[in-house]
């Protein structure tokens, strides 16, 4: 963590600032390439603002540094040259505002109220105003597993999950309509999920491909040790002059599959 530049940064700004001990290699990990570069940071989450100091000193000079805050006292920091915005994060039109005063982000880091409400209605008024490249951050993010932070079925964790399941539906064989087109990758750290735009790679369709290489012929092996997937299979041969055929391979397919299931003990019960 020493070594960390992030936490280089941290311990040099000269106001106070609280991050968990956790978060430094994260910062370093998803952070480190935007160095130096001219780019459009916001965090949300003033508090004491040692952490805008702090994101100075790591970005560099080039860095638009743009912080967010409910308390009114934080516009104080506009004297050390940061942009501060007073607004709710839970506030959809609050966000409508910001995002046609400040137009196109890098990066933005959510670390606010840490309500549910306030990290998903912020991720999802600023997902599409990500400049390409960019990236969001949610931190603090075990306060999904917590109480006093909203209702336990909609927590910011359980919107994550949904999400995987939609950007697992931009696969070809799936229905694109209900998948998730803002968001190329999701990356979930203890504490912190980044959402990573990448609108090219986002945008390909998934097709199959095969290279220029032999064909040995090899066979599937996958079900090899399954005597029940044997068994239909050479079942088959027969079953597909039957009325029904389809259906009835389907239903007995998933019943041969389940049968010799032996992971579930890798889950919570």
């Amino acid at each position: 963590m020493k070594n960390s530049k992030s936490y280089q940064a941290y311990i040099k700004s000269p106001y106070r600032s609280i991050k968990h001990n956790t978060y430094f290699s994260v910062y370093d990990e998803l952070f480190l390439k935007y160095r130096n570069k001219k780019i459009v940071f916001v965090e949300i989450g003033v508090l004491g603002g040692g952490s805008l100091f702090m994101w100075r000193k790591f970005f560099g000079n080039k860095a638009r540094i743009i912080g967010v805050d409910m308390n009114p006292n934080a516009r104080k920091w506009k004297d050390y040259g940061f942009e501060i915005i007073i607004g709710n994060q839970s506030d959809e039109k609050f966000w409508k505002k910001f995002i046609s005063d400040i137009g196109p982000i890098d990066i933005v880091l959510d670390d606010g109220g840490h309500t549910y409400d306030q990290q998903i209605v912020t991720t999802e008024m600023l997902l599409e105003n990500i400049k390409d490249g960019g990236i969001l951050v949610v931190e603090d993010t075990h306060t999904s597993y917590m109480s006093g932070f909203g209702p336990k079925r909609y927590s910011f964790i359980e919107y994550t999950k949904n999400m995987i399941d939609l950007i697992n539906n931009r696969f070809s064989k799936f229905n694109r309509k209900k998948s998730e087109k803002r968001v190329w990758s999701l990356r979930i750290f203890e504490s912190i999920v980044a959402f990573s735009v990448n609108k090219r790679a986002t945008k390909l369709i998934s097709k199959p491909t095969v290279n220029s290489g032999e064909d040995d012929g090899a066979k599937d092996f996958r079900h090899k040790d399954n005597t029940y997937i044997n068994t239909l299979g050479a079942l088959n041969k027969v079953m597909k002059f039957m009325p029904g055929y389809k259906l009835l391979n389907k239903f007995l397919n998933n019943i041969a599959v389940n049968h010799k299931f032996s992971s579930r003990k890798f889950f919570d019960n």
